[in-house]
């Protein structure tokens, strides 16, 4: 009886992972950041840092709620190039089913050759949050995972 509750527990118990993909587009030689992160974690991370309640599926005022998704993430999820923090830009989100695609831009990079990634994003929300990074730069993919409360990952490319 002890197993198959054992098995219950693990077959039911939430798991918290978002994906973030990290690409250098050659022709505009941006960072494009795309970031999978289920909805309801993040307007309950937006709610906890901002007081504001949000409801991402039904804005209200969907540019306000932009500029809290923006201000967010920009806080939790940044990148170093070549030693250099880069700002970003938020271009906006998309809804795939039960997580929200959100798109940053980064400015000019020449080319990476070293990238460090800062991403905690959930991870003041859950102790077992899982952040998966696929990073493309020139020919090069690579992919890491940054378990809470590990927060940064480092790359080298040449």
């Amino acid at each position: 009886m002890l197993k198959i509750l054992s098995l219950l527990f693990v077959f039911f118990h939430p798991f918290y992972v978002s994906v973030t993909e990290i690409r250098q587009n050659p022709e505009s030689k941006t960072i494009q950041i795309s970031t999978k992160i289920f909805f309801d974690d993040l307007e309950k991370a937006i709610k906890e840092e901002s007081g504001q309640e949000i409801n991402i599926l039904k804005p209200t005022d969907k540019a306000a709620l932009e500029k809290l998704i923006a201000a967010y993430l920009q806080k939790h999820l940044y990148v170093v190039a070549n030693g250099k923090t880069m700002s970003a830009n938020f271009l906006g989100f998309e809804i795939e089913e039960d997580a929200a695609w959100c798109y940053l831009e980064t400015e000019k990079v020449a080319k990476i050759n070293k990238l460090e990634v800062f991403n905690d994003v959930l991870f003041k929300q859950h102790d077992s949050q899982v952040n998966i990074l696929n990073v493309l730069a020139g020919d090069t993919k690579t992919s890491t995972k940054l378990d809470n409360p590990k927060n940064r990952a480092f790359f080298s490319f040449k």
